[in-house]
């Protein structure tokens, strides 16, 4: 289940991952959009986890929350690199839900 203490600590994760980003690479990157994706049922406990930490139903399918790491960077690596860092926290505490990092270009 998403926890709200679990929730955070993937944020975090996304914002530190994205500000390392930038440190070590700066903005200089194509402009774009990333996003996480959790392929849950809503109408389930683990689904109305993921909807309560803010999470959106999908056009795809599943539910998902956009820009992880709240940063405003246009950089579409950036933004790859904190949705990518919320990925592995989730994943290594609930190894068996589909999540994924997704992006695109603007």
């Amino acid at each position: 289940m998403l926890t709200f203490e679990l929730h955070t600590k993937a944020v975090a994760a996304a914002e530190q991952a994205t500000n390392d980003h930038i440190d070590t690479y700066g903005e200089h990157d194509a402009c774009g959009f990333a996003w996480v994706t959790a392929y849950v049922k809503g109408n389930t406990k683990l689904g109305k986890s993921f909807i309560a930490q803010g999470f959106d139903k999908a056009y795809g399918g599943g539910y998902q929350l956009w820009n992880p790491s709240k940063n405003w960077t246009q950089s579409i690596s950036a933004k790859e690199a904190g949705t990518e860092a919320y990925v592995r926290c989730i994943r290594e505490a609930l190894p068996d839900v589909k999540i994924y990092s997704n992006s695109r270009m603007d």
